[in-house]
């Protein structure tokens, strides 16, 4: 991982030296990083290594049953975020944050998001809200849990029926 995304960055974009990023300014750059590869076509088509680049080694997704992309439930390191991702881009051919507030410090962050998905399999698009806590390791993230609002919604929307 660069030290760019390590450090706050001035104001040119350049990484202000010795000056840890808070856990909104890691996620600002992980949720860029996120759609862009979910765009891109997802696992076998897109980049994971900048996703990775903002993922502690020991990052746990706390995800909840009953959404299409969601699994276990359990996603652990690297490679069990890279499998989530999978089965999300599988799920969706794009993502886009309309709206976004956040709050929290150096190493947590509640974001309250509202999104737009297309659903690859139906082409439909659904907005829904999603409220996320995340904790910070060392300008990575190291945990999230998710709370969809309406996830059937989501369901419908992905649904052939």
């Amino acid at each position: 991982m660069s030290t760019a995304n390590m450090t706050e960055k001035q104001t040119d974009g350049s990484p202000a030296e010795g000056r840890p990023r808070d856990a909104w300014a890691v996620m600002e750059d992980f949720y860029r990083a996120e759609a862009a590869y979910v765009a891109a076509g997802g696992f076998g088509e897109a980049d994971y290594d900048e996703v990775a680049g903002y993922l502690d080694p020991e990052v746990v997704l706390h995800q909840a049953p009953g959404l299409p992309f969601t699994g276990t439930g359990t996603w652990r390191g690297r490679d069990g975020l890279e499998r989530f991702l999978a089965a999300f881009s599988e799920t969706w051919s794009s993502m886009e944050f309309l709206e976004q507030e956040h709050w929290g410090d150096m190493d947590t962050v509640v974001v309250w998001s509202r999104v737009r998905f297309r659903a690859r399999a139906t082409g439909r698009d659904v907005e829904t809200l999603i409220m996320q806590l995340i904790r910070v390791r060392d300008g990575r993230m190291l945990e999230c849990r998710p709370f969809y609002w309406n996830p059937a919604a989501i369901a419908a929307a992905t649904s052939h029926s």
